[in-house]
């Protein structure tokens, strides 16, 4: 894992690209970082609203809609923006990565940090939130934090694979984009998986063919429901965090080499 590794032994120069990252994204913005809390929330509003009050679902009786949705959300937009601005990064770098040799891995992987901010802020505000509005969240909902950095493993771990497919496979971007769409509504975010308990065969299709799945599962059982994750998605979410990691660092030193010339 010397791919990973190079994030430490190169901390400045990380640190460096974390920093133009973050700047660019609110270059020019009245709000600036605040928008890390601004977008969230105002997705929330709007699938609250369609859900709850145009549309009258099932879901919106769920105690504390507004909680559960946006303790599915933090995690779906983090990794929906980390993953596809990643997955360019190296592509909208080229010209640095032409003219410099440096562990270029630490581009897509700063990008997932300055998207890792967003999350944290978002993390924050729901741990206050719910602590102050759900009780019985306060004795578990720390458990939360963890198990979201095991999110960011899994997340750095794609983003990695991607940016250097996409390197070699132009097609890649779009795909990502493209799977992005339909994975979002076979994510638990906006409903409780245990509402389909009736169609027991899609449940578990939704539940442990999606890597996402059992990751908004894990996280919102501690942080919104009061409870231990279930091992199962807990075992899911290291196992998956690992796999995604070593995927990353197999892929990119493959195609390590070609990097310069193909951008």
């Amino acid at each position: 894992m010397n791919v990973y590794a190079d994030v430490v032994r190169y901390r400045e120069l990380f640190g460096n690209l974390f920093r133009r990252d973050l700047q660019a994204k609110y270059r020019g913005s009245a709000l600036g970082v605040l928008w890390t809390i601004v977008n969230p929330i105002m997705l929330m509003g709007v699938y609250l609203l369609v859900f709850s009050v145009m549309w009258s679902t099932r879901f919106a009786a769920v105690r504390h809609y507004p909680l559960f949705l946006l303790s599915g959300l933090a995690i779906w937009t983090f990794f929906a923006a980390a993953l596809q601005s990643a997955t360019r990064s190296m592509l909208d770098n080229a010209n640095l990565i032409r003219k410099i040799r440096f562990p270029r891995q630490l581009v897509p992987l700063s990008v997932v940090g300055a998207h890792l901010v967003s999350f944290a802020a978002m993390l924050v505000i729901l741990l206050v939130l719910n602590g102050i509005l759900l009780p019985r969240v306060r004795a578990t909902e720390l458990l939360a934090i963890p198990l979201a950095a095991l999110v960011v493993g899994m997340v750095s771990g794609l983003a990695l694979t991607f940016a250097s497919l996409n390197v070699l496979f132009r097609d890649v971007e779009f795909i990502v984009a493209a799977a992005l769409v339909p994975l979002f509504f076979l994510t638990p975010v906006i409903y409780p998986l245990s509402q389909f308990a009736a169609h027991r065969h899609i449940v578990e299709v939704i539940h442990w063919v999606n890597p996402l799945s059992p990751a908004v599962e894990a996280v919102r059982a501690p942080l919104f429901l009061g409870q231990m994750p279930f091992w199962g998605d807990a075992l899911y979410l290291v196992v998956a965090c690992g796999v995604a990691l070593a995927l990353g660092a197999f892929v990119f030193t493959r195609i390590d080499d070609q990097i310069a010339i193909e951008v």
